[in-house]
């Protein structure tokens, strides 16, 4: 799978931002097995981007492909496979169900498009120092347990692409490089690409591809 941007552009953004960008307004293909990291300052479209090309917001010029088919293009079923068996995501506000258990959350993803078995939520869970967490409500939780929560919940499903919008804000440096580890571990496996949107550059991806927002 490939995804591709054709001088795609906020449409609020500054124009006179867009020659300094690596992202706005160029061409860029990103291929299964690629890891990029897109880094910006708070305000410059990190999470835009990446709701972007998961097709949440449609307030860009340009154009956004999945496999040479035009996002802007697809149907709702179509954005449903794509988002079922292609692109996972951890959108940086996580999208928990606060009334429901950890667990509960991310057994809501494994059941709809499965790829782990329920065995692997605990082996995930223990890794990350979050196995005492699994039936507590989401409520009770800190953020930084919800930040693993919800990595965990996107390894679930299938995935040719994983967007991570600053998926380790909470975390510790320990406890960064643990999940991390994790998400390396199962793009591995599936030969799936990353995008990893930051404020800034990290020392565990000192290796990636970095493009300047």
């Amino acid at each position: 799978m490939v995804i591709s941007l054709d001088g795609v552009v906020p449409q609020y953004i500054d124009s006179k931002k867009i020659p300094a960008s690596q992202v706005w307004g160029k061409k860029l293909e990103i291929k299964k097995g690629e890891h990029t990291h897109i880094v910006a300052p708070s305000g410059t479209g990190k999470s835009s981007i990446i709701h972007f090309i998961y097709g949440l917001r449609k307030d860009f010029d340009g154009e956004i492909s999945y496999d040479k088919n035009n996002i802007s293009k697809l149907s709702p079923d179509e954005f449903a496979e794509y988002r079922q068996q292609k692109i996972s995501i951890v959108f940086q506000d996580l999208r928990l169900f606060e009334n429901q258990t950890a667990l509960q959350n991310i057994e809501i993803k494994r059941a709809l498009a499965p790829y782990h078995t329920s065995e692997a939520i605990l082996a995930m869970a223990s890794r990350l120092g979050i196995a005492d967490k699994l039936n507590q409500m989401c409520s009770s939780c800190s953020y930084g347990e919800k930040q693993r929560i919800a990595i965990i919940r996107a390894m679930m499903q299938p995935f040719d692409f994983l967007l991570l919008d600053e998926p380790y804000s909470h975390l510790d440096e320990n406890n960064r490089k643990k999940a991390m580890e994790l998400i390396y571990e199962e793009c591995g496996k599936r030969g799936a690409a990353m995008v990893f949107a930051d404020l800034k550059p990290l020392e565990l991806l000192s290796g990636e591809k970095i493009l300047l927002l």
